[in-house]
């Protein structure tokens, strides 16, 4: 084999475009690898972020669910002079008779 057509300057000018496209899919290779690792770490905090924040409505969900109940209503309103009615509530009547319709 010869290997000086190979590495004269003729020769190596030839091959300066095809080193370069070389080059350039060796950085976009390279960038698609930190793209790719940035985005997976983007995807896992955004998850984690997720439970968190299911937790947290799941807390609040049920601490609303207590305090909620009637005897805990009973025992928040009571410092406000508020009870619960013993005697079942009036119903209003309107005595007026109701006016004819033409």
């Amino acid at each position: 084999m010869n290997w000086s057509r190979w590495f004269h300057y003729q020769s190596l000018v030839q091959q300066v475009p095809f080193f370069l496209f070389l080059a350039l899919l060796a950085v976009l290779y390279i960038y698609n690898g930190h793209y790719a690792n940035k985005t997976i770490r983007d995807i896992n905090r955004t998850g984690k972020e997720v439970k968190e924040l299911k937790y947290e409505y799941k807390m609040i969900k049920g601490e609303l669910l207590s305090r909620t109940k009637q005897s805990e209503l009973i025992n928040a309103v009571a410092p406000l002079g508020l009870q619960e009615l013993t005697v079942s509530p009036v119903v209003l009547v309107d005595s007026l008779p109701e006016p004819m319709h033409q």
